[in-house]
C-alpha cells in the first residue's frame, strides 16, 4: 500500500491506493486561511501538523490493516509558502502562502538586485513566490529575519515533522526563485540577492526519489510498520500531473482548485516570463512543465455561494441549471486575490460588471462560472503565443465535479475537456504514485499513466462564438479599471 498526503490550502486529503492502483481509501481534513490584512494570506504551520494526524488517524480506525502494510509516503502540496523555522525547528511566525499580495514592492527591488532573475529562475518575480516574501519579512520584521535557520515550503515543513529532515523536491522548490530551473539546483546567487544562502534550504530530490524514513514515534501513532519510505513527492500541481498521466511533452491538464493551472508537460526548460507563464522543473527526472496560473478559481464558487446565502455549492450549481439562462452583459472579474496570469497584477480585484434588478443568485453564480473559464482563456492564449502546443486536456480538482462547469469551460476555450474517473483525487493521488516509484524503482511512464476516462465534455461551437464577444468586454473591463485597482481607495 501507499499513501499519498496532499497539504493543500483548504484542507489536507489523504489517500490509500494499492498496487493495482485502486484508491482503497481517502479522509480529509480542513484548513483555514488567516486574512489579518489586506493582500495577506497565512496560515498556522501547526495547523498543517495537525490536519496531517487527524487524517493519518482517520484511516488507521477504518482501514488497519491496510494502513500497517503501507511501505512509502508521497507528498503533494501548495507552493510558495514561507515557513520560517529558527535553530531549534521552532516556526517564527505564521506561513506567508502563495496567495499573499503583500510583497509587491520587495518583487521590484529583487529584480533590480537580480535583472537575470527571469532567464535563471524561469519566471517573473511576483508576489506569490517566495523570495519577495523573505525580502518583506526582512524590511518589516527583521527581528524575525535574523532568526531565520531554515525556510521550507508547506508540505515539506509536513515532511521534517515526518521525518525529522530537511528536503524538498524540485517542482516545488522551482516556485521560490531560488532554485537554477534549468540546472535543478540551487543558486547562489538568486539566494544571494533575498540575503540568503544554500545552508538555509532543504537537500534537493527528484520526486519520485527516497528522502528519508518515517520517524517511528510517528510510524507508531499512525498504525505504520517499520521503515516507510518518504518519497520527494511534488508541488500540488506536478503532483497532479502524476496523477492523471501528464508526462508526454504536450500532454496537459486544468486544474479547478482553489486557484486554477492550466499545466502542460516539456521536454525541456522553455520560460516565457514576460507574459506571466511559469516554467518550472516537473517531479520527474530530466522533465519540466509549464503553468499558466490564476489566483482565484473554485474559491470564486465558494465565495460567492457564502456571499448569497445559498445552503452549499452543490446546491448553488443546481440553481445555476436549473435556471439554464444567459445572463447577457452580466460578467465577474475573478481576481479576488488578485492575479498572475497574464497580468502578474497583486491589486486587481473582484468585480461584477453589468448588474442589473433581474438578476438574481442563480444568475451571479453563473456569472462567476463563466468569469473563471474567462480567466482560463488568458491563460491558454499565453501560452499558445509562446508557441506551446497543447494535446489532449484532462480535469482535475474539486471543480472538476460539475459537469456544468466543464461545459461553459469546453465552450470558452473551444477544446474537448477529458474527464478521469477519481479525477477529484488530485494530487493526492499522484504524490501516492511518486511513493511507489520511490520504493520500486519501475518506469515512471508506466505507473504515471492516465486513469480511465469517464467522460469527454465537447465545445458548442455557437456557444464559443456567443462567448467570444464576452470575452472581449471582459478583458476591456479589467484594462479599463487597472488603475483604479492600484489607487487607495480600492484597498
Amino acid at each position: 500500500m501507499f499513501l499519498g498526503i496532499d497539504l493543500g490550502t483548504s484542507a489536507v486529503k489523504a489517500v490509500l491506493v494499492d498496487m493495482e492502483q485502486r484508491v482503497v481509501a481517502q479522509a480529509v481534513a480542513p484548513l483555514t486561511v488567516s486574512r489579518p490584512h489586506p493582500l495577506w494570506s497565512e496560515q498556522d504551520p501547526e495547523s498543517w501538523w495537525r490536519a496531517t494526524n487527524s487524517v493519518a488517524a482517520e484511516l488507521r480506525r477504518a482501514h488497519p490493516a491496510e494502513m500497517a502494510r503501507v511501505t512509502a509516503i508521497g507528498l503533494s502540496g501548495q507552493m510558495h509558502g514561507a515557513t520560517l523555522l529558527d535553530g531549534r525547528d521552532r516556526v517564527l511566525r505564521p506561513a506567508i502562502l502563495w496567495n499573499d499580495g503583500r510583497s509587491g514592492a520587495e518583487c521590484a527591488e529583487l529584480t533590480r538586485r537580480m535583472p537575470s532573475l527571469p532567464e535563471i529562475a524561469g519566471n517573473l518575480a511576483m508576489p506569490g513566490f517566495t523570495a519577495p516574501k523573505l525580502l518583506w519579512v526582512a524590511r518589516h520584521e527583521p527581528e524575525i529575519f535574523r532568526e531565520v535557520a531554515k525556510v521550507l515550503l508547506p508540505k515539506d515543513y509536513v515532511r521534517l515533522r515526518m521525518t525529522g529532515r530537511y528536503a524538498s523536491d524540485m517542482s516545488d522548490s522551482a516556485g521560490t526563485l531560488w532554485l537554477d530551473v534549468a540546472r535543478r539546483r540551487w543558486s547562489p546567487e538568486l539566494l544571494a540577492a533575498a540575503d540568503l544562502d544554500e545552508g538555509e534550504m532543504p537537500e534537493l530530490f527528484e520526486g519520485s526519489e527516497p528522502t528519508g524514513l518515517l520517524l517511528p514515534e510517528v510510524a507508531s501513532a499512525w498504525g505504520l510498520g517499520d521503515s516507510v519510505e518518504v518519497a520527494g513527492g511534488g508541488g500540488d500541481n506536478a503532483a497532479g500531473a502524476a496523477g492523471v498521466g501528464v508526462l508526454k511533452p504536450g500532454s496537459a491538464f486544468l486544474s479547478l482548485g482553489t486557484s486554477g493551472v492550466l499545466f502542460v508537460a516539456n521536454a525541456g526548460f522553455a520560460p516565457n516570463p514576460a507574459r506571466g507563464v511559469h516554467a518550472f522543473c516537473h517531479c520527474f527526472p530530466g522533465l519540466w512543465h509549464q503553468m499558466s496560473v490564476i489566483l482565484s478559481a473554485a474559491s470564486c464558487l465558494t465565495w460567492v455561494t457564502r456571499l448569497t446565502g445559498a445552503s452549499n455549492e452543490a446546491r448553488l450549481l443546481a440553481e445555476v441549471e436549473a435556471a439554464d439562462r444567459d445572463t447577457g452583459a452580466l460578467l465577474f472579474l475573478p481576481y479576488l486575490s488578485g492575479e498572475r496570469t497574464p497580468h502578474n497584477d497583486p491589486d486587481a480585484k473582484g468585480v461584477f460588471f453589468g448588474l442589473n434588478h433581474d438578476h438574481d443568485r442563480a444568475d451571479l453564480a453563473r456569472a462567476v462560472l463563466e468569469g473563471v473559464a474567462y480567466a482560463f482563456a488568458d491563460a491558454q492564449d499565453v501560452l499558445a503565443e509562446a508557441g506551446t502546443e497543447i494535446g489532449t486536456v484532462s480535469v482535475i480538482g474539486g471543480g472538476a465535479r460539475s459537469r456544468l462547469w466543464g461545459r461553459i469551460l469546453a465552450d470558452v476555450l473551444g477544446r474537448p475537456l477529458t474527464y478521469h474517473k477519481g479525477g477529484e483525487v488530485g494530487p493526492a493521488f499522484g504524490a501516492a504514485r511518486l511513493a511507489r516509484l520511490s520504493v520500486t524503482g519501475e518506469d515512471m511512464a508506466a505507473v504515471c499513466t492516465a486513469p480511465e476516462t469517464d467522460f469527454v465534455i465537447e465545445p458548442d461551437r455557437a456557444a464559443t462564438e456567443r462567448h467570444a464577444s464576452k470575452l472581449t468586454l471582459y478583458r476591456d473591463i479589467y484594462h479599463g479599471l487597472s488603475g483604479l485597482f492600484r489607487s487607495k481607495a480600492s484597498t
